[in-house]
């Protein structure tokens, strides 16, 4: 009897000791990313919560999984975690007039891989979290930390929690994909090839699947497709960790271990290693990003990029993925046109280049809306540079001795310090070899 009591008490203690947290239900209407779509979501407010002192937050999509609110909680406690505000978002869908679902918009939100959903979530639902009054008169108020800002998704959701912070870094630091669908659905399986090519992010990965995870063969095999990734994030010098272990597409594994992933997530700061890209390497120099710079001169970006000896000529066809190179003859005529640089794109979605320049090796710096992507002279992309947060329309690039500078159609513009060269017209670059 005595030790039914003491076991009592010490549940007693245990549960009271328990953070509660206030659970606020929501619904997001009107969406201008994806119209006509309505998405429920839930916040958790914890109780120590102080709206003097921004929280950190906490997103997941496909709602509450893995116990989250209350494994926040428990670490929250044990001083592991900060105090942290959680956002639990469920996929849109679309009714008609009779309340009768039309359209599911899950997939179409989270298994693609362009910005859309990243915007949804800064521009649309974010703000309606940020900011807002609880019934005790407390804001909420949300750091601006990526460091304090974690993403995480399950399948589907998985491949999303990563396509946002990959397309909004600045926003969210840490990521933790369970058994994402990086296969060809809707372009997750280029996802491995962009990662080894794009100069780092800061992000902060996990990537958890099962040895059988082919939840659709159609599509290819999950398990594999997320080995595929985890090696680019390792090639490309990322603070990554993975779990692979028995099991097929399920959340029982990421239930299991989710309290360590976030325990992981929120370890002291580490550095990062350095890429095995060899030309980002070469390139990239530690702690340069985009400054901005007075620049008065309106540019129009040149029809056509011409190699520094003149023997041919580089320009866009169409809005392929394809750039066109065509000889030209001592007197400047072009001949023997040809598609020869393919290029990147999320989803895609028509690239539409439009500044291009070569630099002293001879590789070809083309501004797409997927980054400054740089082609070696056989024409394959080995380098992709993340452009500022606001270019728009089209971009003409300026290479320099160690610098490059980019300047968009309203006249924005931006520099750079890279170790690179301008061309020196007349001379042919060295060849890098037939390839």
């Amino acid at each position: 009897m005595n030790r039914l009591l003491i076991f009592f008490f010490y549940m007693a203690v245990f549960f009271s000791a328990m953070a509660k947290h206030i659970v606020i239900d929501d619904t997001l209407r009107c969406s201008e990313i994806y119209p006509a779509t309505v998405h429920p979501f839930q916040i958790t407010v914890p109780d120590e919560y102080i709206d003097a002192e921004p929280a950190a937050l906490y997103l997941g999509l496909d709602g509450v999984l893995c116990n989250a609110p209350a494994v926040i909680d428990s670490l929250m406690r044990c001083g592991i975690m900060p105090c942290t505000i959680g956002v639990f978002l469920q996929p849109g869908v679309a009714r008609n007039d009779s309340g009768k679902v039309v359209r599911y918009n899950r997939s179409n939100e989270f298994d693609a891989c362009d910005a859309r959903l990243a915007q949804f979530l800064t521009t649309e639902l974010l703000p309606l979290v940020e900011g807002r009054r609880l019934d005790d008169g407390r804001c909420i108020h949300l750091s601006n930390k990526p460091s304090e800002r974690m993403i995480f998704g399950l399948s589907s959701g998985g491949i999303a929690a990563f396509v946002a912070a990959w397309h909004r870094p600045d926003i969210f630091g840490k990521v933790f994909s369970g058994c994402g669908t990086f296969v060809p659905m809707r372009g997750g399986n280029d996802l491995e090839a962009i990662v080894r090519k794009h100069e780092p992010k800061p992000l902060r990965v996990f990537l958890q699947d099962g040895y059988s995870d082919t939840w659709n063969p159609t599509f290819g095999s999950w398990y594999e497709h997320n080995l595929l990734l985890a090696s680019a994030l390792r090639f490309a010098g990322y603070d990554c960790a993975f779990d692979w272990a028995e099991g097929g597409h399920s959340v029982r594994r990421a239930s299991e271990i989710f309290r360590d992933v976030l325990k992981w997530m929120w370890r002291p700061d580490t550095i990062p290693s350095p890429t095995g890209n060899e030309l980002m390497g070469e390139l990239l120099l530690d702690g340069e990003m985009w400054q901005p710079e007075r620049f008065c001169q309106q540019l129009q970006p040149e029809k056509y990029a011409v190699y520094p000896d003149s023997s041919f000529r580089v320009y866009a066809s169409d809005r392929s993925n394809w750039l066109m190179q065509e000889l030209l003859s001592s007197d400047g005529h072009p001949y023997a046109a040809q598609r020869f640089y393919w290029l990147h794109s999320y989803d895609n979605d028509p690239l539409q280049p439009s500044g291009m320049a070569f630099d002293s090796r001879g590789n070809l710096w083309v501004a797409t809306k997927a980054g400054i992507q740089i082609c070696d002279q056989n024409g394959r992309v080995r380098g992709i540079v993340g452009l500022p947060l606001g270019m728009k329309g089209d971009i003409t690039i300026i290479i320099s001795s160690g610098l490059v500078t980019i300047v968009d159609s309203s006249g924005n513009s931006y520099k750079r310090r890279f170790n690179v060269e301008a061309p020196v017209p007349g001379v042919r670059p060295q060849s890098q070899g037939v390839g």
